[in-house]
């Protein structure tokens, strides 16, 4: 399938999935009125999402990896806020496994794209 759109990409659809997993964790209980912690993780979460859209129409492989790398690393923060969530109890330590692995491949994902778009370049 060709990609004309970032809507396209695999790994912008998973981000859009996890996004919205992590609205729904933070509506409950306790963690709806953790202001702070429930705005991080759904920054981070819309980081990713975001950072992948805008890289893609900057049309240029360079500036696409570089805001994929900025996409990586909001992944991993948001790994990090989830073992706070996990800590506070605001989330069940199944919900956190599946946010935990769904971030782990979206990086994986994000890191073999960009492996692709710098491998492109040279040749």
């Amino acid at each position: 399938m060709k990609v004309t759109r970032f809507e396209d990409l695999e790994v912008w659809q998973q981000a859009r999935d996890l996004t919205r997993e992590v609205y729904r964790l933070a509506a409950n209980g306790s963690f709806s009125r953790d202001y702070g912690l429930k705005d991080q993780m759904r920054r981070a979460s819309v980081s990713i999402m975001a950072n992948i859209a805008e890289g893609f129409s900057r049309r240029g492989d360079k500036e696409f990896g570089q805001f994929l790398f900025i996409a990586k690393g909001s992944a991993s923060e948001l790994q990090s806020h989830a073992y706070i969530a996990l800590d506070q109890g605001y989330v069940e330590k199944t919900d956190f496994e599946v946010l935990y692995e769904n971030l782990d491949h979206i990086a994986r994902m994000l890191s073999k794209l960009i492996k692709h778009l710098s491998t492109r370049r040279t040749q």
